[in-house]
């Protein structure tokens, strides 16, 4: 298994964790990443520092949390490091000073006074070997830039003002940092495929639009946040998302509870009944029902039945 691979398999240990809210044996798992040589490439390909991110949070356990801050704060120096370099590296590239680093490029240019003619080609023979392994390097930071194919560009005002709000609600805390991920163009994605649904900025266009800054910037949903800067949840699908999909676990949670205790509030109100099988719920198929008997009609008429699911609550009239 290579590195990267090993990295991947930790990182979704800890996902599922985070999801089942049970961070027992966090630990092994860090301290196994901590022994794994990082690289920004790695790093950046299995999003590892977002699921050890998660992890902290989650975590009551205070080594835990130790050691995933430590985790964190090197992978940062990792990466704030290859940017700094990478603007030296790229000035190198362009400079004659990188021929004379090697002994053979010393041999080049000695050549290159006595045959003037050859001048122009004489440096090309010894930067060939080195050429390669330079720019992989020293700008590992290109995967970050390519992950996201590039957004078409508009001049419409307020396309470009819904673009800046996305930024700023994916920006919202540091996990975009921690992810490396390209804010602007992860936004212009969401916004693109939010105008190619509705092909103006009309009010249904605004309205989707807000409902994303909203749902992105909400402090007590930060899991929809970190799976659209993840990768996990789609451009296309963070477009197109409902309310009740982008809500987060504890709402869920809360609208579920509400609609049981509307439920059971429905079905005390009936006055009444006596229970039996012989009826079919047209909504649940359930057997389980009450029914009442009322005369409703003149005195020879039969009386009216009313029937009313136990389980669901629904109502209807048998006749």
């Amino acid at each position: 298994m290579s590195r990267e691979q090993e990295v991947e398999r930790v990182a979704r240990k800890l996902d599922r964790m985070v999801m089942k809210k049970n961070t027992d044996g966090a630990l092994d798992l860090l301290r196994e990443l901590k022994n794994i040589k990082m690289s920004l490439e790695t790093l950046q390909s299995t999003r590892v520092g977002m699921s050890v991110n998660a992890v902290r949070k989650h975590s009551s356990d205070e080594e835990v949390q130790t050691l995933a801050k430590a985790l964190i704060k090197s992978w940062k120096k990792l990466l704030d490091g290859s940017e700094g370099k990478s603007s030296e590296e790229r000035k190198k590239e362009g400079s004659p000073v990188r021929s004379s680093s090697t002994s053979k490029d010393a041999g080049s240019s000695e050549k290159s006074s006595k045959k003037s003619g050859d001048s122009p080609t004489t440096p090309t023979a010894p930067t060939a070997p080195t050429t390669p392994t330079a720019p992989t390097a020293a700008t590992p930071p290109i995967p970050q830039v390519t992950s996201f194919p590039p957004a078409s560009i508009t001049t419409d005002s307020v396309r470009n003002k819904c673009r800046e709000l996305l930024v700023a609600a994916l920006q919202t805390d540091d996990d975009h940092k921690t992810v490396g991920a390209h804010c602007e163009q992860l936004a212009a994605h969401i916004e693109e495929e939010i105008f190619q649904e509705f092909k103006s900025t009309d009010i249904k266009y605004k309205t989707r639009l807000r409902s994303r800054i909203s749902n992105l910037k909400d402090q007590k949903n930060p899991e929809l946040r970190r799976n659209v800067l993840c990768g996990n949840i789609s451009a296309r699908r963070i477009a197109s998302m409902t309310a009740e999909e982008m809500a987060s676990a504890e709402l869920k949670q809360m609208r579920e509870a509400l609609t049981k205790e509307s439920i059971r509030e429905h079905q005390l109100s009936k006055v009444g009944g006596t229970e039996t099988d012989m009826f079919i719920c047209n909504k649940c198929h359930g057997k389980s029902c009450s029914y009442t008997q009322v005369q409703i009609r003149s005195a020879d008429e039969p009386m009216t039945t009313f029937v009313v699911c136990n389980s669901c609550g629904n109502r209807w009239k048998f006749c």
